[in-house]
């Protein structure tokens, strides 16, 4: 069987942890930043883990 192939924008958006779960960016941090609250883009800069629901996914585009 050949070698699965790693999805190159999920390399990109997605890192593993040390315990195994899949770390994500939040959305909405690109631009259109002067309406948002200072609080709301301060929390939006935290990594937050995949659901899972869409890890098994996301573990297929990264070839683990």
């Amino acid at each position: 069987m050949p070698k699965l192939k790693t999805n190159s924008s999920a390399k990109k958006r997605f890192r593993i942890s040390g315990n195994g779960t899949i770390r994500r960016n939040k959305a909405f941090k690109s631009h259109l930043l002067t309406k948002k609250a200072t609080k709301r883009k301060r929390n939006l800069r935290s990594s937050a883990t995949v659901d899972s629901t869409n890890e098994r996914m996301v573990r297929r585009m990264l070839g683990v």
